[in-house]
């Protein structure tokens, strides 16, 4: 299984900087909470192990923030050195979906968007963890939308 750091620096891969096409930490956050979300719906399995949380500006992989925490509202450059091979064809193809959909979307639509999802909207309610399971149900009847 991919760590979550895999799979962001595997997104942040895909933009495309002639385009203007860039990747903030907020954006990398809930490009993440969708790719857990769908993929759980998907596969009946995560996609990767670190947990999601619901902060004031939607959900977050803590690890993940704090990493990337000092380009602050800046585009994220493309990693040097990403290894693909951490990946399988099915997981690259999965996140090539996931961006295509949703990394069209600014940053703010994007948090605006969770902000109304039944699996940010109960963990904010409690300060907390987004579960696994909350994103399994919601994002089964996403997909059949």
């Amino acid at each position: 299984m991919p760590s979550a750091f895999d799979v962001s620096h595997y997104l942040l891969t895909l933009q495309d900087d002639d385009a203007g096409d860039l990747i903030s930490n907020l954006k990398l956050q809930k490009l993440l909470y969708y790719a857990q979300g769908l993929y759980l719906a998907m596969n009946e399995e995560a996609l990767f192990p670190e947990k999601i949380y619901a902060w004031k500006h939607g959900p977050v992989v803590p690890d993940m923030y704090h990493f990337f925490k000092t380009y602050g509202a800046n585009p994220i450059p493309k990693p040097n050195n990403f290894n693909f091979s951490v990946l399988n064809e099915n997981q690259t193809e999965f996140l090539n979906e996931v961006y295509q959909v949703f990394g069209q979307f600014s940053a703010w639509k994007l948090r605006n968007m969770t902000h109304e999802e039944p699996p940010y909207k109960m963990a904010e309610a409690s300060a907390g963890e987004i579960t696994l399971g909350s994103m399994a149900d919601y994002f089964k009847t996403y997909l059949t939308k």
